[in-house]
């Protein structure tokens, strides 16, 4: 089998993982002549968004979509009636750097199925980036998925050479994933993201540590773990999902919990669903994360414990506040950093302009658009010099209608 069709399988199979991004890593680049690539933003093949809105090009495939494993949600499943195909250590290596010198890409997100064993597939995927790395001193951007059974010493190599490592939980419960795929243990998916934290943990205090004539000190994974979970192959509700994925960001300190909506695969299981959940709950899920990460929201705050699922026509911060009218209207001019978080409508810069402005002057209604923020969303929630929302706009019980999108008339396209 040639490269190119060996690409187009497993450049496919890797469709899947969502986890895959580049932010947060150190700045490396080749302009002082010395070495190949960089770390800075780019366009190519698989696009991925750093938190500053920075477009980031990877390529993203896998090693072999060959697996020992039966995940019952996988497509690349042992029993699986797929095309299978395997890259070599030198294959990936050269796709790599012809790709990034035809200016595709800017680095490398790399994951495989399992394969004779766990320390085997691992170490393929070592030899990989210690290649790029040490032979062609590559100084892209590289991510390594790494399998939870393999040795210690490989993980830490793994973390010599990547700027970031992911491990995914797969499921929010652990009766789901013993249930559809009982080949992983999420104990020793737990204990791998635990010694990751460790050695993360570790390599940050060293570069904290006051400088000295000794050497520096060992290089790991700088950009941190990430994981991923699949929404919608069980039964899991939100408030679940996002339960997991706070003791996750509590537990491991990691950078990202990636969500993914399980598509239906062929010759499913039984125990599978038939049908895809509404890609807009994997949005919303999303939402709620940046809001347990920057607003300051606790996962039990999202969802309301008399609905254990977000609401799929408003966001999750509207739907909060829907449910504290009692908090509202908060002056603008004189609330707390906090407090103006949690309005509707307001983000993180957009609070930052205000608290710089009205150091100045009282906002006005006006001023609004000008900060760039929706007044069509956020006016019912707030008092401004000049405004003040009706007492009964708030209280009344057909205000999400406000925010609700409009019914459309379907048309047949001609």
């Amino acid at each position: 089998m040639d490269v190119e069709r060996k690409l187009e399988i497993l450049a496919d199979a890797a469709k899947y993982d969502a986890s895959c991004a580049s932010s947060g890593t150190e700045k490396r680049d080749s302009r002082d002549g010395k070495g190949l690539g960089s770390t800075a933003p780019g366009m190519g093949i698989c696009h991925s968004y750093a938190p500053d809105g920075r477009c980031i090009s990877l390529l993203k495939i896998l090693l072999t979509n060959a697996c020992n494993y039966d995940c019952l949600y996988c497509v690349n499943r042992t029993s699986s009636n797929v095309p299978r195909a395997r890259f070599t250590v030198d294959e990936v290596v050269k796709l790599t750097l012809d790709f990034y010198r035809r200016n595709y890409i800017e680095g490398l997100f790399l994951s495989s199925g399992i394969i004779r064993s766990a320390n085997y597939t691992m170490e393929q995927v070592v030899r990989v980036a210690r290649s790029l790395r040490e032979d062609h001193h590559f100084r892209g951007y590289i991510h390594l998925k790494t399998i939870p059974e393999a040795d210690d010493a490989l993980i830490t190599e793994a973390g010599k050479y990547a700027d970031r490592l992911s491990i995914n939980i797969e499921l929010p419960e652990a009766t789901s994933l013993a249930k559809l795929a009982p080949e992983k243990d999420v104990r020793a998916i737990r204990r791998t993201m635990g010694r990751l934290r460790l050695k993360l943990d570790e390599a940050n205090e060293a570069r904290r540590a006051p400088s000295s004539r000794q050497a520096r000190p060992p290089r790991f994974a700088p950009a941190g773990q990430s994981t991923q979970m699949i929404v919608g192959a069980d039964a899991a509700t939100d408030q679940s999902i996002l339960n997991t994925s706070a003791n996750l960001y509590g537990s491991y300190n990691l950078k990202r919990v990636y969500y993914s909506a399980f598509s239906p695969i062929p010759d499913a299981s039984r125990h599978l669903p038939l049908k895809p959940p509404p890609l807009v709950r994997e949005h919303r899920l999303y939402q709620a994360d940046w809001l347990m990460r920057f607003y300051g929201f606790a996962a039990d705050e999202i969802v309301d414990e008399a609905n254990t699922m977000l609401a799929l026509e408003i966001d999750p911060k509207l739907a909060w506040a829907l449910r504290h009218r009692e908090r509202f209207p908060l002056d603008v001019n004189r609330a707390s950093r906090e407090e103006l978080l949690r309005v509707p409508g307001f983000g993180r810069k957009a609070v930052d302009r205000i608290i710089a402005t009205r150091r100045h002057a009282a906002l006005r209604a006006a001023d609004l658009s000008r900060l760039h923020i929706p007044r069509s969303k956020a006016l019912p929630f707030i008092v401004l010099s000049d405004h003040r929302p009706a007492p009964q706009l708030l209280d009344s019980a057909r205000l999400i209608e406000r925010f609700r999108p409009r019914a459309e008339q379907l048309g047949f396209g001609f």
